[in-house]
């Protein structure tokens, strides 16, 4: 690997050497190689909880209880569904569209109800049995949430369990999942896999990636075998998501599912060692996905289409703060871009700030409006600087289980809808 290619790693090893000057390091205070969360931040956290930090200690017993409910469950394997995605690999990954129902009751003729229609934002039951997409959604959860907690308790159930789940699903030969989504959110009788369903992973796998840096910080049971398991299977992943004909279509998107696209694209590169290509793809995000994506008013048209307008609002600016977070560790602020028309991330934090805060009612189509879905945007807004953001922050709403910010400053979609 060549000393470019370092550089994702070397910034952040270097952040994690200077804050080590000042401030005494124990077993775990090590800053994690992260790729969204900033492992010096991180490692300064861990530092201000082992000196007794009382806020930091009420956020790690709710970190921990959320890592508790995972011990007993799982682990979660992609050849458990009760049939194979199409072409009959077990091994393959297989989720089905949530926004598309039969049209038709069963018959012995015809057991898909076939044809299927779309109902935008309207989930349909069927996808949650039948496929992998519920079990992937644990395995994403429960090994970040038990990575993090590891990290700051030293508790080694926490990452061993962790370990278990991540070797099910990605490592083990007989459960292995294939680094591919050829068949993620197929509708039946009709595609039998679509470019779309990438999101399916670009919501949460760069969770996963920051997992691996914490437990690579020393975690116990966590071996070189299975570090380098992960990290060919990161990279096989990657390729895939370069060069198959789904991610190329994934990646011209012009929506959320675009934005999502970079934030995988960009996050894997850092991981991998692709600097070059993490750097490119958050630089040109800015021409790319926020010039035109996000209005003069920081509004974002597309997703105020939604009968979600607020889901999906507060879901494009979880990728973009997450895309930014990654362009700090390869040397761009995408905060502080601004477009031909004053298009700027700040701008679509700004105006969710009403709603967020709940001084006015949120203006546009909404199903189900749940005030905390925008807490962490906010966060990341005011942690960039935003002064409005900043202001905003006392009067969030707390997502269920409380809110973790401090623990890992890094944006969640909180009232996460499949799809």
């Amino acid at each position: 690997m060549s000393a470019r290619s370092r550089l994702c790693v070397l910034l952040t090893a270097l952040a994690a050497f200077t804050t080590g000057l000042s401030a005494p390091v124990s077993a775990q205070t090590v800053a994690p190689h992260t790729v969204v969360l900033d492992g010096t931040r991180l490692q300064r956290t861990k530092v201000r909880l082992d000196h007794g930090d009382p806020q930091l200690r009420r956020a790690v017993r709710a970190l921990t209880s959320r890592a508790d409910k995972w011990l007993d469950q799982g682990p979660w394997t992609v050849v458990d569904k009760p049939r194979p995605a199409p072409g009959g690999d077990v091994h393959d990954y297989l989720s089905q569209a949530p926004y598309w129902w039969p049209s038709q009751p069963p018959a012995a003729d015809n057991p898909w109800g076939c044809p299927y229609v779309q109902r935008d934002g309207e989930r349909n039951p069927e996808v949650d049995s039948g496929t992998d997409r519920q079990d992937v959604e644990k395995t994403f959860d429960s090994a970040y949430d038990l990575s993090l907690a590891w990290y700051y308790t030293g508790e080694k159930r926490y990452a061993e369990k962790a370990g278990q789940v991540l070797r099910a699903w990605f490592l083990d030969p007989a459960t292995r999942m294939n680094p591919n989504l050829d068949h993620a959110q197929f509708i039946p009788c009709r595609y039998d896999g679509r470019a779309i369903g990438i999101i399916d992973f670009s919501q949460s796998y760069t969770g996963i990636v920051d997992a691996l840096a914490l437990l690579d910080t020393g975690a116990p049971g966590w071996s070189r075998k299975d570090r380098t398991g992960m990290a060919r299977w990161n990279s096989d992943f990657l390729g895939w998501l370069k060069d198959s004909d789904f991610g190329k279509q994934e990646g011209a998107a012009a929506n959320n599912h675009g934005t999502f696209y970079d934030m995988l694209l960009a996050g894997l590169a850092c991981a991998t060692g692709d600097t070059a290509l993490a750097r490119r793809t958050v630089l040109d995000a800015r021409s790319k996905r926020v010039a035109p994506q996000i209005a003069p008013d920081g509004s974002q048209p597309q997703e105020l289409a939604r009968t979600r307008s607020w889901h999906y609002s507060t879901f494009d600016l979880v990728a973009y703060t997450r895309l930014a977070a990654i362009g700090r560790h390869v040397g761009v602020d995408l905060w502080a871009y601004r477009g031909p028309d004053g298009q700027s991330l700040f701008k679509a934090v700004d105006y969710l700030l009403p709603a967020a805060t709940g001084s006015a009612a949120w203006p546009h189509p909404e199903l189900e409006f749940l005030r905390y879905a925008a807490t962490d945007v906010v966060h990341a807004a005011a942690d960039a600087g935003d002064a409005r953001a900043r202001r905003a922050v006392p009067k969030l709403a707390a997502p269920p289980g409380g809110d973790l910010w401090a623990l890992r400053p890094a944006a969640e979609q909180l009232d996460s809808i499949a799809g």
